[in-house]
């Protein structure tokens, strides 16, 4: 399997540049043998004890664990120096497909026999318990070196549920020093998570539940309001983090202003559509709820403007509003039915993919190589937990009663 062979470096001088490294799936998973049954997991366990033995556990590859701490020793050996690379993150609330529409972008053929998907896809006992899939943020790394980041879903009552302490107290600490409540906690995780993918993402895919749900441009728009301050990864420096541990905040700031200041760029997708929720009709005024919600919003303005200056209206299923680029998936059973009026499901995704890869993305301060972007990633999430606004932006959500204290 490619990514699975191990980072064996040449001690010469000059050694030549090793062969880049693709992570598939999880490789905790990926077995071998002949009997191989569904998802590709082997017939019998003999067979994947050895095999699994030499690979990393499976959630050691996350960048962020389940404790809330960003990792990077592990997918460090899967990166190389190459400058000409892609990041695409997702978040969403739980069930709407995240993982799906990643695989799609991987390119992943479900038709090729004995591998895996590279995300996980929630089962159907894990709908039927509520639990999620996901933990952190799991990142994958494709052929034409998309660097995935996969994450936990927002709003999730399974997360929730996971990290409430028996007296409502959180389990797992998002702000330096701060002891809070699992519901406070739990919201402002979701908040972090924004943030740190809006800081560190070329593309940004921001997935709703059906056409009603604005949770997600809530958490977009506050995500907005919050950032400022945070450079782009190709910026940062020590600096940046010993100001933010000393709550200088509003240096970052004025350097933001001088030209650090950067923000990935949003994708809005709405899935689980119904047929008629998909007419040309809706769409339009969709897209011009879309065009006020968002009008006052930093990712309106001409920093954006390059990003994606063609038609995008090849379809029903993608328009564009001033800089907001929109996709509806219809719901995957619409297909069943014998001539489907509008977009299909597969369709739908398709075309998804096919204008994240072609996207004229907003590009960092400066050129930086996968390794040097994950390494200064990991300085962006320190500058994540340790925000002013946020600090902020929590106690005044503490002392509104919306939360136990």
């Amino acid at each position: 399997m490619a990514g699975s062979s191990g980072g064996t470096a040449s001690s010469s001088p000059l050694p030549a540049p090793p062969a880049p490294k693709i992570l598939l799936a999880k490789p905790g998973l990926v077995t071998t043998g002949p009997a191989v049954g569904k998802f590709g997991r082997a017939g019998s366990e003999d067979e994947t004890v050895p095999h699994r033995s030499r690979m990393p556990a499976i959630g050691s590859l996350n960048l962020l664990s389940d404790s809330w701490e960003f990792h990077i020793d592990r997918f460090l050996p899967f990166l190389t120096e190459n400058t000409d690379f892609t990041v695409v993150g997702v978040i969403g609330p739980p069930g709407v497909g995240k993982s799906t529409i990643m695989n799609e972008l991987y390119g992943f053929d479900s038709s090729s026999p004995g591998m895996l998907p590279p995300f996980t896809i929630q089962s159907e006992d894990n709908k039927a318990m509520a639990r999620h899939c996901s933990v952190g943020i799991e990142p994958r790394i494709s052929a034409e070196r998309l660097i995935l980041l996969d994450t936990q879903s927002v709003f999730s009552p399974s997360i929730l549920a996971e990290m409430m302490r028996p007296d409502g107290s959180s389990t797992i600490s998002v702000l330096s020093g701060e002891n809070l409540s699992a519901e406070l906690a739990h919201e402002l995780m979701a908040i972090q998570l924004g943030v740190l993918l809006a800081s560190i993402c070329h593309i940004l895919l921001v997935v709703s539940d059906g056409i009603h749900d604005d949770s997600m441009w809530q958490l977009l728009l506050t995500v907005d309001l919050l950032k400022h301050g945070i450079p782009d990864p190709s910026l940062v420096t020590s600096s940046h983090v010993q100001s933010s541990n000393l709550g200088l905040q509003r240096e970052n700031k004025d350097k933001a202003v001088e030209g650090e200041e950067y923000m990935a760029a949003p994708v809005l997708v709405h899935t689980k559509l119904q047929d008629e929720q998909c007419s040309p009709c809706n769409l339009v005024h969709l897209r011009k709820t879309v065009a006020q919600y968002f009008s006052f919003s930093s990712f309106m303005v001409e920093k954006h403007e390059n990003a994606g200056k063609e038609n995008l209206v090849a379809s029903t299923t993608c328009t564009r509003s001033n800089d907001l680029n929109l996709f509806l998936i219809p719901s995957k059973n619409k297909d069943d039915l014998p001539r489907a009026q509008y977009e299909s499901y597969f369709s739908g995704l398709m075309k998804l993919r096919d204008k994240v890869l072609s996207m004229n993305c907003p590009s960092f301060g400066r050129s930086v190589s996968e390794r040097e972007w994950l390494k200064n990633s990991a300085k962006i999430w320190e500058l994540v937990k340790s925000s002013s606004s946020i600090a902020e932006y929590s106690r005044t959500l503490k002392n509104s009663g919306m939360f136990r204290k």
